[in-house]
């Protein structure tokens, strides 16, 4: 079916808790968008250790993919709750997917609704996030780098920058701690030095917290559109798929030929044409004109 999404009545979500998986404050983030747009309330999980998952400064590798592992957030909230609804987020971070020589942040957020079975997920991707790193035998070395990790506002974490992975000082957010954990790092460091990273555990990181915000809306936005075939809440985009025909041979290229946004729960999916869209693709994008 092609077209345009209309949202259909049949759910409401407001008057409803949501447990949240979080240890690191993102109740900052998400309550606001959920209050304000589902009339959920969001309490966090008590008990959970989120860090279990993986953490940022590597003490614990996450051993599942994102979507995975913030699933496995939210149902253990759920374990620990009587609430029908769970929100769980994950971050990752490294060089952006589209231009690898700069650093990008990719955000995800799932809403677990108990009773129906169903898992809504929203995800974007940071172009600017406040994420740096450096290995450094002096504390005059670090100085360049320093505007980069917008230190103190956003907190650092220090470790040896070779050999034993201890001591791990988080959450650096004054010059005294940052020069006592240098000093002490590299002491550990078979190579003498200090590795310093930003601290990107949400309450330490301003901007992620921004972002984390904005991701918040997208899934409260998308959990709040009902599927037009059942009701279900959820609907929205599924994936792009292309295939326009190409403006000198008429072959399927790689330029977007329509979004494909559907129903989490029935698979209703409908085609929609972006407006923009032109009738045809450049050549440069054809495999057959430009193999």
């Amino acid at each position: 079916m092609e077209g345009a999404a209309h949202q259909k009545p049949g759910h409401s979500y407001r008057g409803e808790r949501a447990v949240l998986a979080s240890m690191h404050r993102k109740e900052e983030a998400f309550s606001g968008p959920f209050r304000d747009l589902l009339g959920i309330e969001i309490e966090v999980a008590e008990g959970l250790d989120t860090d279990a998952f993986g953490t940022f400064s590597g003490e614990i590798p996450r051993r599942f993919g994102m979507l995975e592992t913030a699933i496995a957030k939210a149902r253990q909230a759920l374990e620990r709750s009587d609430a029908r609804l769970a929100i769980a987020s994950e971050g990752s971070f490294g060089p952006h997917p589209q231009v690898p020589f700069l650093a990008a942040g990719i955000e995800l957020a799932v809403l677990i609704d108990r009773e129906r079975d169903l898992v809504i997920h929203e995800s974007l991707i940071d172009d600017a996030p406040v994420y740096h790193h450096a290995e450094v035998d002096s504390r005059a070395a670090l100085e360049p780098h320093l505007k980069r990790m917008r230190f103190p506002e956003h907190r650092l974490i220090v470790r040896p920058a070779l050999g034993p992975g201890h001591p791990v000082f988080k959450g650096i957010d004054s010059e005294a701690g940052l020069c006592d954990a240098l000093s002490r790092a590299s002491a550990a460091s078979l190579d003498g030095k200090a590795f310093v990273q930003t601290d990107m555990r949400a309450h330490m990181n301003p901007r992620r917290m921004a972002t984390l915000r904005t991701l918040a809306e997208r899934l409260a936005s998308r959990a709040g559109c009902a599927c037009p075939a059942c009701a279900a809440p959820g609907f929205g985009p599924l994936r792009r798929e292309t295939g326009l025909p190409c403006n000198d041979c008429g072959a399927p290229t790689l330029a977007i030929r329509h979004e494909v946004s559907g129903c989490l729960a029935c698979r209703f999916e409908v085609r929609i044409i972006p407006a923009d869209r032109p009738e045809t693709a450049s050549p440069a994008l054809c495999p057959v004109c430009n193999p």
